[in-house]
């Protein structure tokens, strides 16, 4: 990201107003531009040069050249290190790599070693993203990591594994219904590993609060349920970040599989399924992503009693607090 180029004057956070919904969504479709895979070495140093002039008052204002420097920079380079990220697991290839997964997850007709297969690709993808934009200034450890890597992919095959047998055995349902169960057990594996993954990564931060800062930016101190909000908001959005690619798609599949596709060859249908997928990708996976803003007020009366009535520097009761979501 462009906050790997030193310097001591503050970057904007994003050409958008974070604050509302449509700027988020924006910046959201900014970072995840596949088109960004197509920078450069040559593209980087440049940037990474602009980026240097505004950090250290040489360039006074953002211009069109320092927006498209820092999304390039956001969309290809690690925050921490100032390295390149390897290309499959850059932000900007997220939608790409994405669909290759959900494509193969969602693939009607799976067989039990099929299911088991995709989603293990899918969780071993979400690792891969994860270790590669970690924050590095206290990295977990390999034990760890591979302790909530298999707890994920133990968490999302045992489920889809378990309805892919189940939802045949259920009595009093219409043969269109049980399709239609059928189709969302991926999504069920995705959610249920997503969210035992998000509580497994952050459980230090519920355990020993994370820091909430004053609106001068200082910090008052640390808080347990601002994590424990925070997590939470997180978990709730690999639910909606999830619901429109692995939810839409197979739905759709089965209206078309009844009229447009009906007769069709398997090899048409499975092109039709990853469009279908791709698109929804493309077009939704922004307003998914945005619904939660990174950074958050709270009032400090729903915090801890000791991180209330205190002041800021210059003697003002501090009645708000932010404080970092995460991702």
């Amino acid at each position: 990201m462009a906050s790997s180029v030193p310097g001591p004057i503050e970057l904007p956070v994003s050409k958008y107003d974070q604050s509302s919904y449509w700027g988020r969504v924006r910046h959201c479709a900014g970072i995840s531009d596949p088109t960004m895979l197509f920078t450069t070495e040559n593209h980087l140093v440049n940037a990474r040069k602009i980026i240097s002039d505004y950090r250290n008052g040489i360039l006074k204002q953002p211009t069109p050249e320092f927006w498209k420097a820092k999304k390039q920079l956001d969309s290809t380079v690690h925050p921490d290190t100032g390295e390149t990220v390897f290309l499959p697991f850059r932000m900007s290839c997220n939608v790409i790599s994405n669909v290759v997964v959900t494509a193969g997850m969602l693939t009607p007709g799976l067989g039990t070693m099929g299911t088991l297969f995709w989603q293990w690709a899918n969780q071993s993808l979400n690792v891969a993203v994860n270790a590669a934009n970690a924050n590095k200034s206290d990295p977990m450890s390999t034990k760890q990591l591979l302790t909530n890597y298999t707890i994920a992919v133990s968490a999302s095959c045992g489920v889809a594994v378990g309805l892919n047998k189940l939802v045949p055995r259920l009595k009093n349902i219409t043969p269109s219904t049980r399709l239609v169960l059928t189709r969302l057990v991926p999504f069920a594996a995705v959610v249920s590993a997503g969210i035992v993954n998000v509580f497994l990564m952050r459980g230090n931060e519920i355990r020993n609060g994370i820091s909430v800062y004053d609106q001068d930016g200082e910090e008052v101190g640390k808080s347990k349920k601002a994590a424990f909000l925070a997590v939470g908001e997180t978990a709730l959005s690999r639910i909606i970040n999830a619901t429109p690619v692995m939810v839409l798609p197979p739905l759709a599949l089965i209206k078309l599989q009844s009229g447009f596709l009906k007769g069709k060859s398997m090899k048409i249908q499975n092109l039709t399924n990853l469009g279908l997928i791709s698109a929804t990708l493309f077009a939704v996976l922004p307003f998914a992503l945005a619904v939660f803003p990174q950074r958050q007020s709270i009032h400090v009366s729903k915090l801890e009693s000791e991180l209330q009535g205190k002041t800021t520097k210059s003697g003002q009761k501090i009645e708000y607090v932010n404080f970092n979501r995460g991702i």
